[in-house]
C-alpha cells in the first residue's frame, strides 16, 4: 500500500538554487530531526551523489526511535536538470511502522526569474495491512509536518546561499 504526502511552496531564488539545494548541499542541515525522526549527522559512500543511480548511506543521531549510527540508504532514481529529482530511501536499520521504503520527489517550476514553485511529494510504501491505519496517520499527519520543517530548512539554506557539496 502507498501513502502520499505533498506540499507546494514558492522560493524566491534562482531555478538552479531551488533545484540543487535540497540534494547537493549538506543533508544534515536539511534533515535536522523532529519527534520520532532522528537528525541526520553525516553520509558515507556518496562520491557519485547527485547522479542517477548514486547511492549513499545515511547516519543519524541517537533518538527515541533509533540507537544512532547507520539508518538507511538513499538512492537517486531520476534527475532532470532544474526540473525534477526522484529519490528512494530504503534499507531501514530500525523498525519504521512497517514501511519498506520512501520515494521522494522534488519538482521545480519557474514562475518567473527568481520565483520558483516547488512541488515536494513523498510516497511511503507499507507492506503490513494490519498497520495501514497507523501508516495513513503517519503519512498524513506526522510526515507532512516533518516535510514542512524540511522545506523551512531548505528555505534557510537558500537564503544563506549554502555551498553545494556535490555537482
Amino acid at each position: 500500500m502507498k501513502f502520499t504526502s505533498r506540499l507546494k511552496t514558492v522560493f524566491n531564488c534562482s531555478l538552479e538554487r531551488a533545484f540543487k539545494t535540497p540534494f547537493l548541499c549538506d543533508v544534515s542541515k536539511v534533515h535536522t530531526g523532529y519527534g520520532l525522526m532522528p537528525r541526520v549527522t553525516y553520509c558515507t559512500d556518496d562520491k557519485d551523489w547527485g547522479n542517477p543511480g548514486a547511492v549513499k548511506k545515511v547516519f543519524v543521531a541517537k533518538s527515541i526511535s533509533h540507537k544512532g549510527g547507520f539508518a538507511s540508504t538513499d538512492k537517486i532514481i531520476e534527475r532532470i536538470e532544474n526540473q525534477y529529482w526522484k529519490i528512494e530511501v530504503s534499507d531501514f536499520q530500525t523498525w519504521m511502522l512497517g514501511f519498506t521504503r520512501f520515494v521522494g520527489e522534488w519538482k521545480t517550476t519557474e514562475i518567473n526569474p527568481d520565483k520558483i514553485e516547488v512541488t515536494y511529494t513523498y510516497t511511503l510504501h507499507a507492506g503490513n495491512p494490519l498497520l495501514y491505519p497507523f501508516n495513513y496517520l503517519f503519512a498524513k499527519l506526522f510526515w507532512r509536518v516533518y516535510m514542512k520543517r524540511v522545506v523551512k530548512n531548505i528555505r534557510n539554506m537558500i537564503e544563506n546561499e549554502e555551498p553545494y557539496q556535490f555537482s
